[in-house]
């Protein structure tokens, strides 16, 4: 082209202090990287005597890249920072954000995404892509953040100075299935509500319910850093299972709770004594005789909390049921028909021990069954078909599966409606579509 051919006269020092006559490319193999172009040039060397003459430039074609992908291909060229931290022994919280940010496309403007110890780092070229990552946090997870910024190089002459900027990023540390203890004056502020609560539900504010009485609260992000006495006494590790002996619904009802009294016994005590506990709990419409069901025994659980131990005795019931649960043998043998996406991480220079894990891998499955168990969670979250759960529930399907279907436990299961297909575009892709054109 005659922009080409420009650009590559550009090149040629000393070629004003000459006369171009012709210029024209000379013909190259495609694949050899080289550009040659035939010159024509006439200079008077003496007076009326003028001497022309042709001969071929031979150019090579390097590789590079602009200076925006050099910062992004080189490491630590980052220009500002967001780490997203929460203080609590579990890592279920990230996994619904990165699901978040994963059906948001929230990611996008990323350079590297870091996994370190309790938590994420995100990197980003511009300081205006970290700013837009911390208000997607605060608009989905009640959050808190700081800034800080580091002098990297300054000029002098011109004024100008480049700086380094990191965000810190808070997640309130209570999550869903937490017990949690009000002091009084809160609990007044919340509309009365009573000292002890669990949450039900975390969104871009906390949802926790009285459940006893059925009353329900909303707490902000700003209403808990505000104080921070707010405070999980008891979380999803601290869960116990214990056995339904009798159901006696009360009446009230709130959503898809029904308040009631259930009578349980602790699963390590069925058959061997009598002890039973009359729980008033929110749970009427859920479990009936023989279920599992999910609680936090208060009489045996060691519980350093300030505000729990100046609550009176009345406020303190024995055993706090949380939701329902499944045999696991039943949850073994269920093949899953769905996968979620996960983001492209970088695991950092410290690798996960073998213990760390196993805590991973637990933390993951009990966020896949709240997943399967809670739709109003998974409307946030974008489910896609698994292409190979058929060949894996052939496989594995044999005789003790079909006794165990007589068992008549019902297996909370994701709709089919509800998953979506996932596109690949691959160079298999390009293929097929290349023979079907052929045909």
């Amino acid at each position: 082209s005659r922009e080409l051919l420009a650009l590559c006269l550009k090149k040629l020092r000393g070629l004003t202090k000459v006369r171009l006559i012709d210029a024209g490319f000379v013909w190259t193999e495609p694949h050899s990287r080289r550009i040659k172009v035939k010159l024509t040039i006439q200079k008077e060397v003496f007076a009326a005597t003028i001497l022309q003459q042709s001969f071929e430039v031979e150019y090579v074609v390097a590789s590079m890249m602009c200076p925006d992908c050099t910062k992004v291909m080189a490491q630590n060229m980052w220009k500002a920072m967001v780490q997203v931290r929460q203080k609590v022994d579990h890592q279920r919280t990230f996994f619904y954000l990165e699901q978040l940010i994963l059906k948001h496309n929230a990611h996008q403007d990323t350079i590297n995404i870091k996994e370190v110890k309790g938590g994420l780092d995100f990197h980003f070229a511009q300081r205006s892509h970290a700013i837009k990552m911390c208000d997607f946090l605060a608009s989905m997870v009640p959050t808190r953040s700081k800034t800080s910024e580091q002098l990297i190089s300054s000029d002098i002459h011109n004024g100008t100075s480049n700086y380094k900027f990191t965000y810190s990023v808070e997640i309130i540390p209570i999550c869903r299935d937490d017990l949690v203890v009000i002091p009084k004056k809160t609990a007044n502020m919340l509309g009365q509500i009573a000292p002890l609560t669990l949450c039900t539900r975390v969104g871009n504010v906390l949802h926790l319910i009285d459940f006893r009485t059925l009353q329900t609260t909303s707490v902000t992000g700003f209403a808990y850093w505000r104080t921070e006495d707010i405070a999980p006494v008891c979380s999803m590790r601290d869960l116990k299972e214990f056995y339904v002996l009798d159901v006696e619904l009360l009446g009230p009802r709130h959503g898809r709770y029904a308040l009631a009294d259930i009578t349980v016994q602790r699963m390590a005590d069925v058959g061997r004594n009598d002890n039973e506990f009359i729980v008033r709990s929110h749970l009427g419409n859920l479990l009936a005789y023989g279920d599992t069901v999910l609680g936090y025994d208060l009489d045996s659980a060691n519980i350093n909390n300030a505000e729990f131990e100046m609550l009176s005795q009345d406020d303190v019931p024995s055993v706090v049921l949380v939701k329902k649960s499944y045999s696991e043998r039943r949850r073994k043998r269920k093949n899953r028909n769905w996968r979620l996406k996960t983001l492209d991480k970088d695991d950092g220079e410290l690798a996960p021990k073998k213990q760390d894990k196993e805590k991973l891998e637990a933390d993951f499955e009990t966020f896949l069954r709240d997943l399967e168990e809670d739709p109003e969670l998974r409307q946030n979250i974008n489910l896609y078909k698994d292409a190979e759960a058929a060949s894996r529930a052939r496989g594995t399907m044999d005789d003790d599966d079909m006794v165990d279907s007589d068992d008549g436990e019902d297996v909370p299961e994701v709709p089919l409606e509800e998953l979506l297909e996932d596109l690949k575009i691959g160079a298999d892709d390009d293929e097929d579509n290349d023979d079907e054109m052929g045909m």
